[in-house]
C-alpha cells in the first residue's frame, strides 16, 4: 500500500473511493481539490470537490417544518472533469469509460508526499483485446496558490482510431457530500457567466448566494496540435470536444490548467480578467510540475518530521495533510483552522477548537501561519464580545463554531441518522473554546518569543476572555466559591442534567480550571505590559483596579467538584447511573455514537457516567504535571501524581472515543504517565483517518485536529519539549514504538534547529548565525548550551 514518500491504493473499491479522494486530497493552503476520478461527476462513490479556504456561503433550508440558517464552506466548480470514450476504426463507437466501467482491469492511486503529485493510472480492456491505458498526473500548485494542473495521458493497444475526450469545466455543482446534510439547501453559487477564449481557454465565472463572493475560473485545454472540434457554452458551463487520433502505443495527452481567482483576493481586482490573465501566463505543465516540486521540497525542509517505520509512514501523511491545509500561504489569508481540512464538506467547513491541536506544530515549524491564524480570531473580536453582550455578560465570548464573520454558526438542531430524528443541539454552550483561543496566544508568545503579538492584539484577545469569565463566574456564599453554571464541557454527551428543563451542566472541571488559568494569565500579563500600553490598554477596555482585583479573586476560588476520590467531570457526575459497556459493545459492537444508540432506543446519555471522548483528561494534554498541580493548590485544592493517577483511570473506564481527538489525549496523558496502554491509544489515533475507524468520516473530510495532534504527540509528547524565553527544555519519556525520530523546529530567533532523539540521547544542532547560543534545559535541571554552527549529544 505505502512506501516511504507514497500512498498507493491497487484496486478499484467502490465502498472506499469517498476515503481514497478524502486522502488523496491536494492543496496549497488556499485551496485543494479533492483526489477524484476525472471521469466522474458527482454520484455514487464519487465526490470531487474543490474547496478554496474561507469561502463561506449562508444558506436557510426548511428542516422538519422549522428555518434552519447554515454557513457553509462552498463546493466550487469542478475543473478535473474529462470524459473520454474510444472511436475504433474497425468497431462501435465505444461508451464512455470510468473506473466502474466494466473494462475496468487495473487501477492504481499514487500519491506522491514529496513532490505533492497524484497519479491515477487504469487500464480498460474490451472483449476483443483492445486497449486502452489512462495516466492522469494532479497538481494544486504549491509555488503559485493561484494555479492547479491536470495531465492525461492516453495509449492504445492492440487498436487504432481516435479517442473523444470531452473537457468539462462544471459549475453546476451543490453541496452534497455529507449524507446527514442532505435535506439541507446546498446550491450555493449563482449567477454564472461562461465563454472561451484564444488557445483552448474555457472560462466560468459565478459568486455565492449570500455575501457574494465572485469567484471566476479560466481552465487551458492543451492537446497540440489537435483543435477542439466543438466548443458548448451553457449556462452553468463549458465542454470542450476533441478527437485525438491514436495508433498502438503511442501516447496522446490532455492538459487541463487552472487559474482561480476571487473577489477575496488581495490587491482587489476583477476575478475573471485576473483569472483570464493568469492563465495567459502559466507555464506548461512540465515547468508547472518542475516549480511546484521545488515548492514543495521547501516547504518540507521546515516542516518535516521522520520517523522511522509504519507509524512514520502515516506520520507523514499527517504532516502533509496539514501542510497542504496550512500552508506557508495561509500566512496571507483571513481564515481560521477548519476542523475537517479542506477535504470535504464535513461540518460544514467551520472552525471549532481543533487549532489547540494544530497550533504546536506551527508554533514550532512555521510561526508566521500560526500568527496568521490568531489574527483571524482577533478579528472576530468585534463579534466575540457582541456575543457576550448578547448572553448577558462582559468581555469576549468566543462561538463554539466561526465561519466567516465570527458569530456563532452551531446549529439549533442536528439529525441523529441512526433513529431519523432532529434533536436540539446544545453544544453552543461550549464556553471552554475561548479559553482555547487564550491559551493558543498564550503559548505562541512563549514558544515564538513574539512578544510584539503578545503586547498588542494577543492582549486584547487574553483580557477580554478573562473579562468574560470574570462576569460568568457567580458566587455561591453556601460554597465560598465561585460557580460556573450552564455550560457544556469537551466531552458532548453531557448537555443537561436528568430531566432537567433547561440545557447545560454545572461546574465543568474542564471548563473552571482553564477558566482560572486565563484569569491568572490575564493577571501576569497586565504586570508585564509596558506601562504606556498597559494604560492604553486599561482605557480603551475601561479595566480598572477594582475589575482586577475580582479576577485575582475569581482566579482562586472557582469550584472544582471531586468524587470518590477523583476530579469530577462536572458537578454531579458521581451521581449518574454506570453504564453496563459490555451489554452494549455485545449489543451493537461500536458504540462510539453511544448518544446516538441510547437516543435511538428511547433512552439518554445524560443519564450515565459516559463521555464521547477526554474531557477532565484534557488538563493533562495541556499542562505539565507541575503545572496543573500548581493551578489545583491556586484554586485550594491538592492535586499530586496519586490523584491524577486515579482520575485517569476513572475516566479511561468511562469514555467511548466517539471524537477522533480522544484517542489521542488518552493516548498522550499516558505517554506522560508511562502508562502500559499508551501505544494502544495512540495507535488509535494515528489510524483514525487512514483506516476510517469511525466507519465513513473521513470521506466527509480529514479530521485535521487528530492528525496534527499525532505529530505533536511525538514532537512535544514523547520529547516534553517546550520553546520558551529560557531556552529550549526536554524532558523526554520513552515510547518503545517510536524509539527515534528527526525533526527541526524554530526557537526563538534560531530557525532550523535540529533535534535528533535516540533511546537514552538526544542530539541537538544549532545552524550557523550571529544568534547567540541556545540553551538546552535536561532533566534534573541541568542547563546547558549549544553554539550556532554546532551539534552536541546528551545523555538523557
Amino acid at each position: 500500500m505505502t512506501t516511504g514518500w507514497t500512498w498507493r491504493y491497487d484496486r478499484y473499491d467502490p465502498e472506499r473511493e469517498p476515503l481514497v479522494e478524502a486522502l488523496c486530497t491536494l492543496g496549497n493552503g488556499r485551496f485543494s481539490t479533492r483526489g477524484s476520478a476525472p471521469e466522474c461527476s458527482a454520484g455514487g462513490a464519487h465526490y470531487p470537490g474543490t474547496y478554496l479556504a474561507g469561502c463561506y456561503d449562508r444558506l436557510t433550508s426548511d428542516v422538519a417544518g422549522e428555518q434552519v440558517e447554515n454557513e457553509d464552506l462552498v463546493n466550487l466548480p469542478n475543473w478535473t472533469l474529462l470524459r473520454y470514450r474510444c472511436l475504433p476504426d474497425d468497431g462501435p463507437v465505444g461508451h464512455w469509460l470510468t473506473p466502474d466501467a466494466g473494462e475496468l482491469s487495473h487501477y492504481d492511486v499514487h500519491l506522491d508526499l514529496r513532490a505533492g503529485v497524484l497519479t491515477r493510472r487504469l487500464y480498460f480492456e474490451d472483449a476483443q483485446g483492445r486497449g486502452l491505458r489512462v495516466s492522469h498526473i494532479r497538481v494544486v500548485h504549491m509555488a503559485d496558490p493561484g494555479l492547479a494542473a491536470q495531465c492525461t495521458v492516453f495509449r492504445a493497444y492492440g487498436w487504432s482510431g481516435s479517442v473523444e475526450v470531452r473537457s468539462v469545466l462544471d459549475g453546476a455543482v451543490t453541496n452534497a457530500g455529507v449524507e446527514r446534510y442532505r435535506h439541507l439547501e446546498g446550491r450555493h453559487l449563482t449567477d454564472h457567466r461562461t465563454g472561451f477564449g484564444p488557445e483552448g481557454v474555457a472560462r466560468l465565472a459565478c459568486r455565492t448566494t449570500d455575501p457574494g463572493i465572485r469567484i471566476a475560473m479560466a481552465v487551458r485545454t492543451v492537446t497540440r496540435p489537435v483543435q477542439p472540434v466543438h466548443e458548448t457554452a451553457a449556462r452553468t458551463g463549458t465542454v470542450q470536444t476533441y478527437r485525438l487520433p491514436i495508433v498502438p502505443r503511442r501516447s496522446v495527452m490532455v492538459v487541463k490548467t487552472l487559474a482561480l481567482r476571487t473577489s477575496m483576493d488581495r490587491p482587489a481586482t476583477d476575478p475573471l480578467a485576473a483569472a483570464v490573465d493568469t492563465i495567459a501566463r502559466a507555464p506548461a505543465f512540465p515547468r508547472l510540475l518542475g516549480d511546484h516540486k521545488a515548492a514543495w521540497q521547501r516547504v518540507w525542509e521546515q516542516g518535516e518530521l521522520h520517523v522511522p517505520g509504519d507509524a512514520g509512514r502515516v506520520l507523514r501523511l499527517h504532516v502533509f495533510h496539514l501542510l497542504q491545509t496550512l500552508s506557508p500561504h495561509t500566512a496571507d489569508l483571513d481564515v481560521g483552522v477548519p476542523a475537517r481540512g479542506l477535504h470535504g464538506e464535513a461540518y460544514r467547513g467551520h472552525v471549532f477548537w481543533d487549532e489547540l491541536f494544530v497550533l504546536p506544530y506551527l508554533d514550532l515549524h512555521f510561526p508566521e501561519v500560526a500568527r496568521a491564524l490568531l489574527m483571524y480570531r482577533h478579528r472576530r473580536l468585534p463579534a466575540a464580545r457582541a456575543a457576550a453582550r448578547l448572553a448577558g455578560g462582559h468581555g469576549a465570548m468566543y462561538p463554539w463554531q466561526s465561519a466567516s464573520s465570527g458569530r456563532e454558526e452551531t446549529q439549533e438542531i442536528h439529525l441523529n441518522p441512526r433513529s431519523g430524528h432532529w434533536l436540539p443541539d446544545h453544544s453552543r454552550l461550549q464556553r471552554h473554546v475561548g479559553s482555547a483561543v487564550a491559551f493558543n496566544v498564550w503559548r505562541y508568545a512563549q514558544a515564538t518569543g513574539d512578544r510584539g503579538f503578545l503586547h498588542s492584539a494577543g492582549a486584547e484577545i487574553l483580557l477580554e476572555v478573562a473579562r468574560y469569565w470574570a462576569g460568568a463566574a457567580a458566587f455561591d456564599p453556601a460554597l465560598g466559591r465561585y460557580r460556573i453554571r450552564g455550560v457544556v464541557g469537551p466531552d458532548e454527551y453531557h448537555d443537561a442534567y436528568p430531566g432537567a428543563a433547561d440545557p447545560g451542566i454545572d461546574d465543568n472541571a474542564y471548563t473552571n480550571v482553564t477558566a482560572a488559568w486565563v484569569l491568572s494569565r490575564g493577571l501576569d500579563l497586565l504586570r508585564e505590559l509596558p506601562e504606556a500600553r498597559r494604560s492604553e490598554l486599561s482605557d480603551r477596555l475601561s479595566l480598572d483596579e477594582d475589575e482586577t482585583a475580582h479576577w485575582e479573586d475569581v482566579s482562586r476560588r472557582l469550584y472544582v467538584p471531586f468524587h470518590q476520590g477523583v476530579v469530577s467531570q462536572f458537578e454531579g457526575y458521581g451521581d449518574l447511573v454506570e453504564l453496563d459497556w459490555e451489554a452494549y459493545r455485545a449489543r451493537h459492537g461500536d458504540i462510539r455514537r453511544l448518544d446516538r444508540i441510547l437516543e435511538a432506543e428511547g433512552d439518554t446519555v445524560n443519564r450515565y457516567q459516559a463521555s464521547k471522548q477526554a474531557d477532565t483528561l484534557m488538563l493533562g494534554y495541556l499542562f505539565r504535571p507541575e503545572e496543573l498541580y500548581g493551578l489545583f493548590t491556586r484554586l485550594g485544592y491538592r492535586l499530586d501524581d496519586d490523584v491524577w493517577s486515579a482520575t485517569v483511570s476513572y475516566y479511561l473506564r468511562r469514555t467511548s472515543h466517539g471524537s477522533t481527538l480522544s484517542s489521542l489525549v488518552h493516548g498522550w496523558v499516558l505517554v506522560r504517565q508511562k502508562g502500559p496502554d499508551a501505544w494502544r491509544y495512540c495507535e488509535e489515533a494515528l489510524l483514525a483517518d487512514v483506516a476510517d475507524v469511525q466507519g465513513g468520516t473521513t470521506g466527509e473530510g480529514i479530521h485535521l485536529g487528530a492528525m496534527a495532534g499525532t505529530i505533536d504527540l511525538v514532537e512535544r509528547g514523547i520529547t516534553g519539549l517546550e520553546t520558551g524565553p529560557e531556552g529550549l527544555r526536554v524532558a523526554p519519556v520513552a515510547l518503545a514504538e517510536i524509539p527515534r525520530f528527526t525533526f527541526t523546529l524554530c526557537c526563538g530567533r534560531h530557525r532550523g534547529v535540529r533535534l535528533r532523539v535516540l533511546p537514552g540521547r538526544l542530539a541537538v544542532r544549532v545552524p550557523a548565525s550571529p544568534e547567540s547560543p541556545l540553551a538546552v534545559l535536561l532533566p534534573g535541571g541541568r542547563r546547558l548550551t549549544v553554539e550556532p554552527g554546532e551539534e552536541r549529544w546528551f545523555r538523557l
